[in-house]
């Protein structure tokens, strides 16, 4: 395996467009969160993404689908 297999975090053959869109989406949504924004594999729509402050602990199935993440940016800090 080389180095590009080993650091590819999404499965062979996915829509890059849909998988970039849903990136943006994780990284817009996490301005305005505390929690990880994650992007999760969906068999409808290509991808999904989900802040981990509505699940709190995400259930197993859909641990299993998380393919990226994106951590909130939100701060009480100022």
């Amino acid at each position: 395996m080389d180095m590009s297999q080993a650091t590819n975090s999404k499965p062979r053959g996915v829509d890059d467009s849909a998988y970039i869109a849903a990136l943006n989406c994780a990284n817009a949504r996490s301005f305005h969160s505390y929690f990880n924004q994650y992007i999760l594999t969906d068999f409808e729509r290509g991808y999904i993404v989900i802040d981990e402050g509505d699940y709190g602990a995400l259930p197993p199935q859909l641990m299993d689908r998380v393919i990226d993440s994106v951590p909130g940016r939100m701060s009480d800090e100022y």
